[in-house]
């Protein structure tokens, strides 16, 4: 089957211009002033919007942990 209307490359260019992927924002977070990524949770100190909300230090124990495990599996 033939296509009837044919689309020009330029008027699908067009039509995809809105496509793009918008760069991401990054704010300072209000505890430790650190670069985070805007409506998350900070990365370096757990807080967001000024309450802590996840407790980092018993997830890098809980990380290291499992790390240990692994190695002592393997040999």
């Amino acid at each position: 089957m033939v296509v009837r209307m044919r689309s020009t490359k330029s008027h699908t260019k067009n039509r995809r211009s809105h496509h793009a992927i918008a760069s991401t924002s990054f704010t300072k977070c209000e505890n430790c002033k650190a670069l985070k990524r805007r409506h998350t949770v900070c990365a370096a100190c757990g807080f967001y919007r000024g309450k802590k909300v996840l407790d980092l230090v018993k997830k890098t124990e809980k990380r290291q942990k499992k790390e240990k495990a692994r190695k002592a599996e393997n040999k």
